[in-house]
């Protein structure tokens, strides 16, 4: 059985950005494990609401346990955030008056070999959050041509070595398929020289994860029904951890900026010195807050 270990990234921030209150309805678009939703039901009580959205199953199943004992307070619902309006009305919840998407993976998600997302530890090449989607990182690193895997990397993975890092790939799975993490990394490692602390194969996981969970595509689909869910003065509150992400929050953000929204956070949010020592999956995060006007 999973443990609860959870830590959740900003809670202090968030918290203070939504400004929890009782008698209101929440919603936390990627409930991870559930720690910033344990934590907007206590401020909640006795009668606030949360519906806790996620697809990934294991996950989902740890978030259930740790929010039990809120009981009929808290909905979990396996779902992508993009879903959300359809997982309301089902669940009789809503308008919301404050939504949270922390759009890193979760730190189970690394210790996890068996899931594919981190070349710490050797896995099979999977990365997906939902098991029963039939894409995974083996699918597009074994079958997509040189060109798409070069694009891929240079889009997601943000990767200045993405031409020579996808020849490498095509070139060695001519030899055998690249079914697992650590064979994945050491391709990787052949054409590009480590350089600090960082390891030469972070971007190129990065992008196959994107593309695996389509999650710049679920992100671009999912905000503006968000925002149609929020209550007048709701507020939508965004963690993202790498560039891209953040720059399509900045975005919608301003697109929205005086018409359906009110940018709260010029510039955003990021971790104090002390939860980033404490927490090193905090030093890349970035929180993002609007409120509907």
């Amino acid at each position: 059985m999973a443990q609860i270990v959870h830590v959740p990234v900003m809670l202090k921030e968030v918290l203070e950005a939504l400004d929890p209150r009782p008698g209101q309805d929440y919603l936390d678009g990627t409930v991870g494990q559930g720690g910033h939703s344990e934590a907007i039901l206590k401020r909640t009580a006795p009668d606030g609401r949360l519906l806790a959205i996620d697809r990934d199953p294991r996950n989902l199943e740890v978030a259930a346990r740790r929010l039990s004992p809120f009981g009929d307070r808290v909905m979990t619902v396996r779902a992508s955030f993009r879903d959300a309006a359809e997982v309301a009305r089902n669940a009789l919840v809503g308008p919301f008056a404050g939504i949270l998407l922390d759009l890193g993976f979760s730190s189970a998600h690394v210790e996890d070999a068996s899931r594919g997302f981190s070349f710490q530890q050797d896995g099979p090449l999977d990365m997906r959050y939902d098991p029963s989607q039939e894409l995974t990182a083996a699918v597009i690193v074994n079958g997509w041509k040189e060109e798409e895997l070069a694009k891929l990397l240079r889009l997601y993975g943000e990767e200045p070595h993405a031409r020579r890092i996808a020849e490498a790939i095509v070139d060695a799975r001519r030899e055998a398929r690249i079914v697992t993490t650590g064979h994945l990394a050491e391709v990787v490692e052949l054409v590009v020289r480590r350089t600090g602390r960082t390891h030469p194969a972070t971007r190129t996981f990065q992008a196959l994860r994107i593309a695996v969970n389509d999650e710049l595509g679920e992100l671009e689909r999912a905000l503006p029904s968000l925002v149609s869910l929020l209550a007048p003065g709701g507020r939508l509150a965004v963690i993202s951890f790498h560039s891209l992400e953040d720059r399509f929050v900045k975005r919608f953000f301003k697109d929205q900026d005086g018409e359906t929204l009110k940018i709260l956070t010029k510039r955003p949010l990021t971790a104090s010195p002390e939860e980033a020592k404490l927490n090193p999956r905090a030093r890349s995060a970035k929180l993002r807050v609007a409120e509907r006007t």
